[in-house]
């Protein structure tokens, strides 16, 4: 199954064979106890057959030796660095992260002893400029939430090997559709697979893709932290995936372009997206991604009342989270990344005009139209 393409690989790759019925779809498998005389198949194992299949799967997507699936994105992330931080270790971090890894880190790693340092930029100077005798890890996050800035994998990649350290990436915003980093070298990729893997706002889970070796390592803390995922849940998700190319191809198709015309509005200050020729990363973008996403994010004018724009809204919808197939937006300075301190916010560039913007499948017309009536009358408010 692996040398099949991508959209084959989405639907077929570590689907689970009916043997019984012969029914065209994986069998869910919903036991939480099993003989122990034969296996050690335990769901707190990450090894029950709906588990093994979709790691399976995920792991094909991103071009890895192994996959392992969490309860969120959060508990894949964490799991992760906890794997390869130990007291006294040190961690290299991006600047422009999601609030909940910058929390994570800043709130819990001190009590772990665990040092860590942010870097100023994003090139790998930058990283290289961070660097301790006991540092372990580089971590990055490609596009990054909210403000889609690009890092250069390969080079992040490269550095981290010249150091013997290990790299890691959240993935979620690309998807496996539009970039897969283990292709440039990056070891360890993460998904919150409640975004676009997931796809449908009704899935909570996450998703870790590595080497074997590596692997090893990460599940050995996961399964004492027990962070997996219901075999319920486990079968949505890999349902939901048999459909990830179609819906994040029309995603980055709808936000191309979305994203050009909101460029060209009076009512809008920036606009924050990796496909457009004026963001400062589009040439790295264009390398190596296969396609731009369909998250962006935009600052409202200082005449625009926010408030009024979000309750004008008539499709798009003003909810947490993203990457369903429903068009919905975010304010991040209260929500994703509420728990940062104003001045974190401040030096990040997250302003309360800011706005991340989900886009879903809808025809593009109808979201030009609804973006332009709720943006107009929030024009004349303001």
């Amino acid at each position: 199954m692996k040398n099949n393409k991508f959209e084959t690989q989405c639907v077929h790759e570590g689907q689970l064979k009916d043997t019984l019925y012969k029914g065209a779809i994986s069998p869910l498998y919903m036991a939480t106890a099993y003989s122990y005389e034969e296996t050690d198949r335990y769901p707190r194992y990450f090894n029950t057959p709906n588990q093994v299949g979709l790691a399976e799967k995920i792991a094909a997507l991103e071009g890895a030796e192994r996959g392992l699936i969490f309860g969120s994105g959060m508990a894949a992330i964490s799991t992760a660095l906890l794997a390869f931080l130990k007291k006294g270790d040190h961690v290299v971090l991006q600047n422009d992260l999601y609030g909940g890894t910058t929390n994570l880190v800043v709130e819990h790693f001190e009590n772990y002893g665990i040092e860590y340092s942010f870097t100023e930029g994003l090139s790998a100077h930058d990283f290289e400029a961070k660097i301790q005798a006991n540092t372990k890890v580089l971590y990055v996050e490609s596009p990054s939430n909210p403000l889609m800035k690009i890092v250069d994998l390969e080079a992040i990649a490269q550095l981290a090997k010249n150091n013997s350290l290990v790299s890691m990436i959240d993935n979620t915003f690309a998807s496996p559709v539009n970039q897969n980093p283990i292709a440039f070298g990056i070891d360890i990729v993460l998904h919150s697979a409640t975004k676009y893997l997931g796809g449908h706002s009704d899935i909570l889970a996450g998703a870790v893709a590595c080497s074997s070796a590596h692997m090893e390592k990460i599940f050995a803390v996961a399964k004492s932290l027990g962070g997996n995922l219901s075999d319920l849940s486990i079968w949505l998700l890999e349902r939901s995936i048999k459909t990830l190319s179609i819906r994040v191809r029309q995603q980055n198709e709808n936000a191309l372009t979305l994203a050009s015309y909101l460029e060209q509005h009076h009512a809008i200050e920036k606009v924050h997206y990796p496909g457009l020729s004026s963001h400062p990363d589009h040439s790295l973008a264009k390398k190596q991604m296969k396609g731009f996403t369909g998250m962006m994010s935009f600052a409202l004018k200082a005449n625009i009342h926010r408030t009024t724009f979000e309750k004008s809204l008539k499709i798009i919808q003003p909810v947490v989270s993203l990457a369903g197939v429903e068009s919905t937006i975010t304010i991040p300075a209260i929500t994703s990344h509420k728990l940062l301190t104003p001045e974190g916010r401040k030096k990040q560039g997250i302003t309360d005009q800011l706005v991340r913007f989900s886009v879903g499948i809808e025809h593009v017309e109808d979201l030009i139209n609804d973006l332009n009536q709720a943006l107009e009358g929030a024009a004349n408010e303001g």
